[in-house]
């Protein structure tokens, strides 16, 4: 028996929210809250599942209740509903953790699909007040970085691995998104099934869904023989679709429809062939800003949403800054079969003077380059001439 908390303050509206879900479902105990600080009683009394929870309510808004949840109860899911259904508020809510966004009046199957997806549980392991901070987070031996916003990271990362719950990483170019995918796959319950990446911003428009759903032999001109699309190839496992905010309207709409039936067709196919995947998306772009000009579907921006991971540029992270020099530092001299480079103290103060607008991706690149063409050490006269004056 699963437990759903209805934070509304229109007895209306919640009498309709009610007695859609008892329709609905069989295996929900109700509760109902008509402001903020009943919301917060009720969660501090009982133990939910679900929060289904208006923005606008007196007393405490539902954005500050939504804030106390994932301080206090992160198992809760919570999902949002607001009669101003704008897409800077939709954001800001997923951004703080709520696992869907509704705008009111609500829509029926909308509605009964957010709900069945915040049912879908999240694990989450408490930290001990016996152990030491960090004892209880998941070795992410690839994620160099002590920084506040990096151990964040982490954490959420930790929570939402070994769920099966759609992820959207969000970041600039070089931040290392596709690492993040990497770790989510590694730490989750596929992890011996396949991970398979695709950059859909590298992939011509016309060449897209071939890539995505295979074709048949003869679809069209080169297609001289049947090919296996991503989707088949990660059966079971992680499909990775990098910079996703660069595809099609078109193949968006078939993506959707593809996470919706669970199957895909290849291209000049008409076999619906049934398919097992976890999706993760990235993007370097405002999806939001997309979604007002048209360009990207809200809908699949809510189906990939359930969880947003957010890489924080290396220009917010620059204390990590010398653990990364030092693994770029190793990693290079052992694959050019150099010796170890020295680095002097004033040169990695040097490096953090620089905007790094490149991210990790341009610190790597500096780095081999000051180890072929610079001394031994490395001093900041090398780190003024091979990377600030470039």
């Amino acid at each position: 028996m699963h437990r759903l908390l209805i934070a509304e303050d229109e007895p209306a509206i919640r009498r309709v929210l009610i007695k859609i879900i008892q329709e609905t479902f069989e295996d929900i105990e109700l509760l109902e809250a008509a402001d903020g600080i009943h919301a917060l009683e009720q969660l501090s009394a009982h133990e939910c599942d679900v929060l289904l929870c208006d923005i606008k309510m007196p007393k405490k808004d539902g954005l500050e209740v939504l804030q106390w949840v994932r301080d206090h109860q992160p198992r809760v899911s919570v999902v949002m509903i607001s009669g101003h259904g704008d897409l800077e508020t939709a954001v800001a809510c997923m951004r703080m953790g709520a696992r869907d966004y509704i705008a009111k009046p609500p829509d029926l199957k909308r509605l009964i699909e957010a709900i069945k997806n915040a049912l879908v549980p999240r694990e989450y392991t408490a930290p001990s007040p016996d152990q030491p901070e960090g004892e209880n987070e998941v070795a992410f031996e690839a994620m160099l970085g002590d920084s506040p916003p990096m151990k964040a990271l982490k954490k959420m990362i930790a929570q939402v691995a070994p769920t099966q719950a759609r992820v959207l990483i969000t970041g600039p170019n070089g931040s290392g998104k596709e690492l993040v995918a990497k770790s989510v796959h590694q730490h989750s319950t596929r992890n011996q099934r396949p991970f398979i990446a695709l950059n859909c911003a590298a992939i011509p428009t016309e060449l897209i869904e071939s890539e995505l759903f295979g074709h048949v032999k003869g679809a069209f001109t080169s297609a001289v023989k049947d090919k296996v699309g991503t989707f088949e190839q990660a059966h079971q496992g992680t499909l990775f679709l990098d910079e996703i905010g660069d595809m099609s309207l078109s193949a968006q709409a078939k993506v959707l429809r593809a996470l919706q039936e669970s199957s895909i067709q290849r291209v000049g196919g008409d076999k619906s062939i049934s398919v097992d995947v976890r999706l993760i998306a990235a993007t370097n772009k405002n999806l939001a800003l997309e979604m007002a000009q048209g360009r990207f579907r809200e809908d699949l921006y809510h189906r990939l949403s359930v969880i947003i991971l957010e890489v924080p540029p290396l220009s917010e992270r620059l204390i990590d800054l010398p653990q990364l020099v030092d693994y770029f530092t190793q990693k290079v001299c052992e694959e050019q079969g150099i010796p170890q480079r020295i680095w002097h103290k004033e040169a990695l103060n040097e490096l953090t003077k620089h905007p790094w607008t490149g991210n990790v991706r341009e610190l790597s690149n500096s780095v081999e380059r000051l180890i072929i063409l610079g001394g031994n050490p490395i001093t900041p006269d090398d780190v003024v001439r091979l990377v600030i004056k470039k």
